[in-house]
Formats: C-alpha cells, structure tokens, sequence
C-alpha cells in the first residue's frame, strides 16, 4: 500500500472521532468565558469548534474512500454526529441566556424571544437525533439499509455551521483593546443582527421537522408490526397520529407567521409559511404512505369527509386563507403612505380569506377530482403568491416612497385577484410538491436559489417570479398526463 494511503487511512479516524473532543474542549472554554469573560478563551473555544465543523463537513467523504470498513465508519459518524450535537445545541442554550444576563443585560424582548427560540432548537435537534436512531433501529431489525435522503444531507450540512455561529453569539466577550483581525471577524460574526440569525434558525428547524416525518413515512410501518401485531383499527389509530401533528404543524407554521409579522420581520414570516407549505405536502404524503386515504378491507367509505381531512383543511384554512390576510393587513396599514392605508384593507382581507375556505370546501367535497393536478389555484401557491410583495415592500428604503406605494397598490390588487383564481376551477394546476419529488434537480436548484437570496434585499423579488411562473404554469403543464402528474417519486 502506498505511503500516501496509509497516511490518509490514519487521518479517517482522527476526523470521525476527533469531534467529540473539539467539542467537548470548546465546551469547558464556554464555561470559563461565563466565568472570566476573557478573550483569549472565548477566541480559542470558537477555533476549536470551527476545526470540528471542518472536520464534520469532510469525515464522511474520507470514510467512503480511505476507510477499510465504510459501513462501520459510517455508523460511527452517526454516532459522533450525536454526541456532537448533544454538547453543542445545550451548550449555546445555555450561553443565549448568559449572554442576556452578563452581556445585555438591557436586552430587548426581540433578543429574549431569540433565546426561547434557540431553546426550542435545541429540543427539536436531540428529539430528532434520538427518534432518528430508534427508527433506524427497527429498520435494521427488518433488514432495511438506512440511507441518506436529502432532508438528512442537508440537516447534516447546516447543523454544523449553525452551533458554530451560535456559540459565536452566544459567548461573544467585548473587549475594548488591541485585537488581532481574527477576533475582529469573529466578534462581527458574534454581532451579526437577529434577524439573519432567525432566517437560518427558522430553516434548520423546519428541515428538522422534515427529516423527522421522513423517517416516519420511511420506517414507521416497521415499529407499527411490532406494536399491533393484527389490530389494523389501532394501527390505522396510531398511524393517524403523525400525519395530524404534521397538520398541526402547518397551523403553528401559520400563526407564528402572523407574529413574526407583528414584529415587521417579513422575511421570516414568509420563511414560515413556506414551512407550513413543505408540511402540508408532508402530511398529504405520508396519509398516502400509510395507507391512511384508504378504507380499511371490508369497511365501506360512509363519505367524502374525515377526521384527518377535516384537520387538514382548518390547518390549511389557518396557513394559507387566515394568516396571508392577516399579514396583509398588518403589513400594509402601517405603510408610510396615507393613500395606502386609506384603502379598505380589511374588507380585502376578509374577501381573501373567505375566497381560500370557500376554495378548500370545494377540494374536499368535489367527488371528481383529477389525481395529480388541482382544480383552481392551490391555496399554499396562492398564500406564498399574495404574500411575497410585502417581502419586497418591507426591503424597500425609507426613501424610496413611490416605489413602496407603487408595490402596496399592487399587493391590494394581487389579492383580490388570486381571490378570483383561486376559485377559477377550469384552470388545472400541477401538484408543485409531487412534482419535486420526481424531479429532485429542481427542488435543489429552488433551494439553492432561496437560501443565497434570503440574505438579500432581492430575495421578495425572486419568490415573486418563481411563485408567478406557477401561476402561469398551466399555460405549459395542461399537456402533462394525470397519471404521471399523481406520481410522487422517480421511477
């Protein structure tokens, strides 16, 4: 064996297992900057846990080439990947409220409100880690392989960066002297303004809960064999249970839309409600997974209407009718313009959010829907649709008056007509999540796009032109065979 590959070979395992060490390291300095609020300490625990991002962002491709057994260097990175994370995400929990007391100790409610969030993220990450690692526990039991899907990638690729510049803020130390550019950097890294904070937070949360239902669309029929044995009643009771708490899911998605706009952060707001759509889509997916959408053998259907339907469309109505009507209302009556909030903004609002029920008990009561494409527009499409202008009116400068009424004049004409389409029932839509799911390069492209624009003032203008292209969608997708439309995956 070459000189080269042995030396490569040793370097594996130093990066699998060298994690957990960085980390804890960086962990005992975090807790001597909450002691001694020294400088030095705070730079060296930030170096430590930028080595083990590093280390984090290559183990694996060193696994698949250098290591002689990739199987177990896989496991084992799993594992690192646990530990990690249970020191990390705790860790700068920890430090947001240190940093509220010892650093800002006239903090606002804004930056209270950031550190409740961050400890919802740190619950969210080891419910996810432990929940991931029981599924693929019974996966294995059944002789099913666990593979990396895309929301697990993903997860994989962000989570390492975000402890990172979490523990940056969270044990920032100012210090008044002479300072190396290093610590320049990091401190603006330590001072970076929320509102960018929140917008990657907010997308690490939502691709969370994602890879979550993914591995219970993927593995829960396997824990449920174990469980119920032959009840299929209390298999179909307890499978029930997580499509419905992706539901509620979409509902909670939508109200804290509303209150992110209350707090004129319109960026995460719209962030959010692209969360209710992705769990919207997830919801439908896995009822149809799970055999959910069907009757039980033997059990005849005595409706069109059921319990799970029933949540659904309140979640859907919440989400996508009631939040963008609310948002729309906030957004524009605090505009700067007189003529803009002299306009009969509640009576729009109202008309729109009635528009998007009356659309919703169309879907669930027609009994000739066609598989794979919508009669009228969407009501998801529609809400991120009427909702981008205000991403874009709440970027615009405070000098820019015209272009700011030009665009609020607008967004009040948009919603009265995406009011009308929705409920324009000749016009078929293409089913935009199965859609991703068979083609995966669009999905990485959109994503790509959102997560390099949504730092920018140009991110509203480019949810706008995407959302728009879908609205003139059908002028191309008429042609696409429903068959192939259902679809939800490559074959």
């Amino acid at each position: 064996m070459a000189k080269k590959q042995i030396i490569l070979r040793k370097i594996t395992p130093v990066l699998v297992y060298g994690r957990p060490l960085l980390v804890f390291a960086g962990m005992i300095c975090a807790m001597a900057v909450m002691l001694t609020r020294n400088y030095s300490i705070y730079l060296t625990g930030t170096l430590l846990l930028f080595t083990s991002m590093i280390f984090d962002l290559v183990d694996g491709w060193f696994s698949e080439r250098f290591s002689p057994n990739p199987t177990f260097a896989e496991l084992a990175d799993l594992i690192m990947d646990r530990v990690v994370y249970s020191i990390v995400f705790p860790l700068v929990s920890v430090g947001m409220m240190w940093r509220l007391l010892f650093v800002s100790p006239a903090h606002s409610r804004l930056e209270l409100l950031h550190a409740i969030f961050v400890l919802i993220i740190c619950v969210t990450v080891l419910v996810r880690n432990n929940f991931a690692h029981f599924m693929r526990g019974f996966a294995s039991r059944y002789g099913q392989e666990p593979e990396l899907r895309e929301l697990t990638r993903l997860r994989t690729i962000v989570a390492a960066p975000l402890g990172l510049l979490l523990y940056v803020h969270a044990f920032y130390v100012p210090f008044s002297g002479e300072t190396s550019t290093l610590y320049t950097t990091i401190t603006r890294l330590g001072n970076l303004p929320l509102r960018n904070l929140f917008i990657v937070e907010i997308l690490f949360l939502i691709i969370n809960f994602g890879s979550i239902a993914g591995y219970c669309r993927k593995y829960g029929t396997y824990c449920l064999d174990e469980i119920c044995l032959d009840d299929n009643l209390l298999r179909r009771r307890i499978l029930s249970v997580f499509p419905n708490a992706l539901t509620s899911m979409n509902a909670i998605m939508g109200l804290l839309a509303v209150f992110f706009a209350y707090q004129g952060k319109m960026t995460e707001s719209y962030l959010l409600l692209i969360g209710a759509a992705v769990f919207d889509k997830l919801d439908g997916a896995m009822a149809r997974k799970l055999g959910l959408t069907e009757p039980l053998p033997g059990v005849v259907s005595k409706g069109y209407i059921t319990f799970g339907g029933l949540m659904d469309d309140i979640a859907d109505g919440i989400s996508f009718c009631i939040a963008p009507a609310w948002i729309f209302y906030i957004s524009l009556s605090h505009h700067q313009s007189l003529d803009i909030r002299s306009l009969p903004l509640n009576t729009v609002a109202i008309v729109y959010a009635l528009a998007g029920i009356m659309r919703l008990i169309y879907f669930t009561l027609d009994k000739n829907a066609i598989p794979g494409l919508f009669k009228g527009l969407p009501t998801p499409a529609a809400a991120l649709f009427v909702t981008s202008p205000l991403v874009i009116i709440a970027h615009i400068a405070t000098g820019e008056l015209e272009w700011s009424r030009q665009i609020g004049f607008f967004t009040f004409g948009l919603f009265i007509f995406t009011s009308i389409l929705m409920n324009f029932y000749p016009v078929k839509y293409l089913h935009m999540g199965r859609f991703m799911d068979r083609n995966p390069w669009f999905t990485w492209i959109t994503l790509t796009l959102l997560i390099i624009f949504v730092f920018t003032p140009w991110f509203g203008y480019l949810v706008f032109i995407l959302m728009l292209l879908y609205i003139l969608s059908p002028a191309v997708s008429w042609k696409i065979d429903p068959q192939t439309a259902a679809r939800e995956g490559r074959k």
